[in-house]
């Protein structure tokens, strides 16, 4: 057994003034080293892609053009980091390289669409007219001028609301039921909806149309149109906002419970509160899914040229049949105002979505200007309420001391005989 002074002997502890101290680097920039390598591998990529296709081999595909590029890309630059490193580091280069070009990849292509949706629709979004008149006096050889697609935006929103109305209350709460309740039952609605997920759209506009139009309505109208959006919606939005709930932590649930608070009170004032933001992604996902559905909305709406406000009765066409509608069209005009049409519904779409972030979009405990006001407000008030509450309080103590007080003051002076 080595004694106490032995260990101390075979201890030491380094000097900290004989340490040298690194050059500090950040680590979220590049250095220069790294951007030597990642521009010398696109170079030798793009220059050996070159000559693979315009010397070796007989290769003219621009698709495979970038694939070959790409792919000499890595390999050349993880053969310049083994220079200077090792193999792991070579794979957390090559792995954020890629983890760049896909997200790069996918602005890149909504970037595309949007761009191509606009140029193909800028002669049609030019026209004043597009936006406040209905096609029911247009036809397919009449000019820009003419015609308009406001039946069809309002149709959308017509469709869309009454799906949200819906599809919000009756999604949260089952995604409550699935996460606070549970049991045997829970994970039977669990599968469910997971396999309606996977739904096809067309399934769908097929039962709203044997149980809805065919039983009960016998005509295409906007309301069984949003049914068939509410069946394709619900199942995203259970889905999601079941996910979100299960990543509240449960020390919340349990401090709640543990004040006093009963089990809808800790969902109503801790679980929803706190998953909100999470629950505002859930609904954008479900409206994202909806809102630009066509197959559904053509076997229950109907097509039609008028504006139709009662959802209960007649036709109501939205922004995604009216694009079929006029892209099926073999005349430019028709195209114009198809890919029109579609550059609006992005924008409706960008205005719903920037509406919800807006309004309750905020993670747990972030407030608007509104918010703040108001719990301001709700302190100063506390602040006085208490101070009001203390000040009575001092004065029910002397209240009740001064009985005792005057009473002692009404007695008689004790002289030195009767002390004796």
């Amino acid at each position: 057994m080595m004694t106490i002074n032995q260990l101390e002997k075979k201890t030491s502890l380094p000097d900290p003034d004989r340490q040298s101290v690194g050059i500090v680097r950040e680590v979220r920039k590049m250095r220069l080293e790294d951007k030597f390598d990642m521009i010398g591998g696109a170079v030798a990529g793009l220059s050996l892609t070159f000559l693979l296709f315009g010397w070796f081999t007989p290769l003219t595909s621009d698709v495979g053009f970038v694939v070959v590029a790409f792919l000499l890309f890595l390999g050349v630059y993880a053969l310049l980091i083994s220079f200077r490193s090792g193999l792991q580091d070579i794979k957390d280069r090559l792995m954020t390289v890629l983890l760049y070009s896909a997200g790069s990849l996918l602005v890149g292509t909504l970037l595309f669409v949007v761009t191509f949706t606009l140029f193909r629709g800028q002669e049609a979004l030019s026209e004043f007219n597009f936006y406040f008149e209905t096609m029911e006096l247009a036809g397919p050889l009449d000019p820009l001028s003419m015609g308009g697609i406001f039946h069809a935006i309002m149709g959308t929103l017509m469709q869309i609301s009454m799906a949200l109305i819906i599809t919000i209350p009756l999604g949260i709460a089952t995604a409550v039921f699935l996460n606070e309740i549970g049991g045997p039952f829970a994970r039977f609605v669990r599968t469910i909806s997971d396999a309606m997920t996977a739904l096809p759209s067309i399934v769908a506009g097929l039962f709203v149309y044997a149980a809805i139009i065919t039983l009960i309505t016998h005509q295409r109208s906007g309301f069984a149109a949003s049914m068939a959006i509410t069946v394709m919606m619900l199942p995203i939005v259970i889905r999601a906002s079941d996910v979100v709930l299960r990543l509240v932590p449960g020390n919340l649930r349990e401090a709640s419970l543990a004040l006093g608070a009963t089990r809808w009170q800790t969902v109503r004032r801790v679980v929803l509160p706190t998953a909100r933001s999470g629950l505002v992604t859930a609904v954008i996902l479900g409206t994202a899914r909806g809102i630009g559905e066509t197959s559904p909305v053509l076997l229950t709406s109907g097509v039609t040229a008028v504006l139709n406000l009662n959802p209960f009765s007649g036709p109501m066409i939205s922004l995604p049949l009216q694009v079929f509608d006029f892209v099926k069209s073999p005349e430019p005009n028709m195209v114009a105002r198809g890919f029109g049409t579609a550059a609006v519904l992005l924008l409706v779409v960008l205005t719903l979505f920037t509406a919800a972030r807006i309004f309750g979009g905020r993670g747990p405990g972030q407030l608007s200007v509104r918010g703040y006001r108001r719990v301001l407000a709700q302190s100063r008030s506390d602040v006085r309420r208490m101070t009001q509450l203390s000040k009575d309080r001092e004065r029910a103590a002397q209240t009740a001391l001064l009985p005792q007080q005057t009473q002692l003051q009404n007695l008689p002076p004790t002289s030195p005989t009767d002390e004796k």
